[in-house]
């Protein structure tokens, strides 16, 4: 069993950042891919952005050049940084590690809100 624990959500206005994390309570060198997921009000949860074991990075088009997935196998911990931030990336953000297996773990999520 695996828990992700996320923080650094919060409000921020348009045009700036934000960093939110994602820490694992086991080593994330063990997982396949390891991604972020959002979920604005009424719509369906949809990937953002994801990094695979051998560090390619994908993203959805809305966020490319805007926001960049990283990690940090010593501290356990995903990143995304959100530059340039729109009201539109008004979310609940979810971190999603799989396993080689096929298992997900999913982070309890943290709310990112931007204003214009």
């Amino acid at each position: 069993q695996v828990q992700l624990v996320e923080s650094g959500g919060g409000l921020v206005q348009a045009g700036g950042s934000l960093n939110i994390s994602c820490e694992a309570s086991r080593a994330i060198v063990t997982f396949k891919r390891m991604l972020w997921y959002w979920q604005a009000p009424g719509k369906q949860r949809e990937l953002v952005a994801g990094i695979t074991s051998g560090a390619v990075t994908t993203y959805a088009d809305s966020v490319k050049g805007r926001f960049t997935i990283s990690r940090d196998n010593a501290k356990n911990t995903l990143y995304l940084q959100m530059n340039n931030l729109k009201p539109e990336d008004t979310a609940v953000y979810y971190c999603v590690f799989v396993t080689y297996s096929g298992s997900d773990y999913w982070g309890q999520g943290t709310q990112v809100t931007v204003s214009s």
